[in-house]
């Protein structure tokens, strides 16, 4: 879903990519700064470092490309 706000944003402020299962991040598009990949520790400090007044449960605001709130197994050792 592109539209006028840029090359590679989905409109949202925030929007969760699929879950990739060789990977322990969520790659995390975060509306006028690009893509980054978060852990589930990171997720919210840097939500809302960017936009401090997020609802983070707002679908208008947060759009989780599948399965909400979750991230990819990842075990503590595991690189």
């Amino acid at each position: 879903m592109e539209n006028a706000t840029g090359p590679g944003e989905s409109g949202y402020p925030v929007f969760v990519e699929s879950i990739d299962a060789d990977s322990r991040y969520r790659r995390v598009r975060l509306r006028g700064l690009g893509c980054e990949p978060l852990e589930p520790e990171e997720f919210e400090p840097r939500v809302r470092q960017v936009f401090p007044d997020i609802d983070l449960d707002d679908p208008a605001q947060v759009h989780w490309e599948d399965r909400p709130g979750q991230w990819p197994p990842w075990h503590p050792g595991e690189a």
